[in-house]
Parts: structure tokens; C-alpha cells; sequence
């Protein structure tokens, strides 16, 4: 695998933005500090240098138990937080949307390496923090405080794991930083009416996070699929997409015990009418063959004209195989992860 010289910093003192496959997470995502430009190449003005920067960040917990998740999002026009608790087995879903006109109740991290992302609002406290432990290794935390529940959650990156890092071109002056985490473990508690569950000692517990950046297209459709578990006694993680961060490189990736393992082209079959229905889900390259069997839903529509969102993000079941970097088959049977399908104009 091929990487591209490691920045300091995504955007180089002359406003230029680093571009291509990185071995390691960037420190500082100073992104606004590019030298932004119309598409005819004169500067865009400081309005269209704030409102077309977009933010993205996401925490996701798999288990055979519970599935979790948590995404902060400022599009500037429209600051969006959401959190959901599904329980495959009973298919309860708990979920909950919060929204702020120009994103005011949110603050976000320049870094996904230190510092803390918040969304707060009428009571509903969401805090993302990033920080190193003692011995060097990476945690990410989240912390949710609701009228009947309250979440601390926290995932590590062991200190020889590799994220997946990269920044490609979004159409003709914008580009897109993202840094993908899966295949981790996970610890912390989930309180609710039920008591007090420990996260760690879930059945399968594995953690994923998303922190993703930049000028991206005004209008996208992307597919995104990830799974956090075990097979066979090892810990394997799974980030694939199709529509999004695929000029010159993208990041389709798997993790084998920390190992990173690049992916090809991804492909999602399904059917748009009934998402419900089972996904086929193949690489290129042959690495990856899941069927996708989708066993409950989290969305979101919304159309304001200038902003507009139909979001669909399907927890279920995976089944299929994966192949490591030797090319040894891997029998997928039953690990719970997230497929999505997502229409932003922003």
C-alpha cells in the first residue's frame, strides 16, 4: 500500500490543501484556512468561505445487544446532533433528532487527536472528546446527558493501529478530509429505566468513528456500510462507501487486528423502493462479499430548499466473507454493523 508524505497540518501556510492517502490521522484540520475559490477561479468572499465548510462527526457502538450511535454535523446553515439505541433482539429503537439555525448550539474539533466537540441545547448535553491516554494510545469518548438516560462511552486506538486518512478533490475547488476508525474495543456504561449495562462486556462490542471535513460538493449522494466485531477470536473492522472520497484514492478499508487492509471500488446492491430489503454488498477486488440484512432504521427528511437531507441509516446483520491481506477467506456469520443511504444538499 502506497501513502502520501504525512502533513502536520491539512492546509500548508500558502492556502493549499494536502491531498491523497496518509499513514496516520492529521493533527490539525485547519480548513478554512485554504484559499478557497470560485469555480471560475477569482476568491470566494468570506460568506461562501464559512457557510460552504462542512462538519462531520460520528461515534458508533456494535453489539450483539445494542447498537449506538451519534453523529454531530454543522453545515453552517443548520447545526444537526442525533442519537439512537436500537436492541436487535426486540427491535426496540430510541431515538432522538435536535437541530439549531446556524449550527449555534454546536461547537466543533479541529483535530480528531485532542479537544472536544458539543452540541447543547434545552437541556440535552452531547460532548466528543479526543484525547491520548498514558502510554500514547488514542481515546475517543461520548458523553450523552437525556431526561432518561445518559451514555459515556469510549473507544482506544491501540498504539499499532492505523487509521484510515485521507483528503481527495471535491469538485472543482473543494476536497474532503476524512479519518475513519473501526475494529477497536470499546468500554463505558449506558444507564436508562432498565439499570446500568456495562458497554465492554457486551457480546461482540466494538467501536467506529468518523471525522470528516472540508468543501465538499453542494449537492451529494453517497452508500456507506461498517461493521465492528470478532471472527474466529481476531478484531475486524469494515469502512466502505460509494459516491464520496473516490478521487485518486478512497477509503475502503478493512482492519484485521489493527492492520489496515485497502479495499477497491465497493458496490451496494439494493432496492431504493424498500430499503428493508436484504443489500449485496462486493469489492473489486474481491476482498469483501456480505449480504446486508437490515433489521431496523434510523432517518431523517428534511427539505428547507436550500438545505435538504433524506437519510437513511439501516443496523442489521452481515453475512458473507471478508479476505485478509494474505488472501485467507474470513466467514462472516451474523456480526451486526450499519449500512447508509444519504442525499445531502447543503
Amino acid at each position: 500500500m502506497h501513502f502520501d508524505d504525512q502533513p502536520s497540518q491539512l492546509v500548508a501556510p500558502d492556502g493549499q490543501v494536502h491531498l491523497g492517502l496518509f499513514p496516520d490521522t492529521v493533527a490539525r484540520v485547519n480548513g478554512r484556512d485554504h484559499d478557497y475559490r470560485r469555480p471560475m477561479g477569482s476568491p470566494a468572499s468570506r460568506r461562501a468561505r464559512h457557510f460552504h465548510y462542512k462538519q462531520f462527526q460520528y461515534f458508533g457502538l456494535v453489539s450483539d445487544e445494542l447498537l449506538i450511535g451519534c453523529a454531530l454535523a454543522d453545515t453552517a446553515y443548520l447545526g444537526l446532533a442525533f442519537f439512537y439505541v436500537f436492541e436487535p433482539a426486540s427491535g426496540r429503537l430510541r431515538e432522538y433528532t435536535w437541530r439549531s439555525p446556524l449550527a449555534r448550539a454546536l461547537s466543533m474539533s479541529a483535530t480528531p487527536l485532542e479537544g472536544e466537540s458539543r452540541f447543547e441545547q434545552n437541556g440535552v448535553a452531547i460532548r466528543l472528546g479526543y484525547g491520548q491516554t498514558g502510554n500514547g494510545e488514542r481515546r475517543k469518548t461520548l458523553s450523552v446527558a437525556l431526561k432518561d438516560l445518559t451514555l459515556e462511552a469510549a473507544l482506544l486506538e491501540p498504539l499499532d493501529y492505523r487509521p484510515m486518512s485521507l483528503c481527495t478533490r471535491t469538485g472543482v475547488n473543494g476536497w474532503t478530509y476524512a479519518n475513519k476508525v473501526a475494529g477497536v474495543d470499546v468500554s463505558g456504561t449506558l444507564r436508562d429505566e432498565g439499570g446500568e449495562r456495562d458497554l465492554g462486556a457486551l457480546p461482540g462490542a466494538g467501536g467506529h468513528h468518523d471525522f470528516s471535513a472540508g468543501y465538499m460538493r453542494r449537492e451529494t449522494f453517497w452508500n456507506w456500510a461498517c461493521l465492528s466485531g470478532r471472527l474466529d477470536g481476531h478484531r475486524v473492522g469494515l469502512n466502505l462507501s460509494c459516491g464520496v472520497n473516490e478521487t485518486s484514492v478512497n477509503e475502503n478499508c478493512l482492519w484485521l487486528d489493527g492492520e489496515l487492509i485497502k479495499v477497491e471500488g465497493t458496490r451496494f446492491d439494493y432496492q431504493r423502493d424498500d430499503l428493508q430489503t436484504p443489500w449485496r454488498i462486493r469489492s473489486r477486488c474481491g476482498r469483501v462479499d456480505l449480504t446486508f440484512t437490515p433489521l431496523g432504521r434510523h432517518r431523517e427528511r428534511l427539505n428547507l430548499g436550500l438545505f435538504a437531507s433524506n437519510f437513511h441509516q439501516l443496523f442489521g446483520r452481515f453475512d458473507g466473507e471478508l479476505r485478509a491481506a494474505d488472501g485467507a477467506p474470513l466467514a462472516v456469520r451474523g456480526l451486526h454493523g450499519f449500512v447508509e443511504e444519504q442525499y445531502a444538499k447543503w
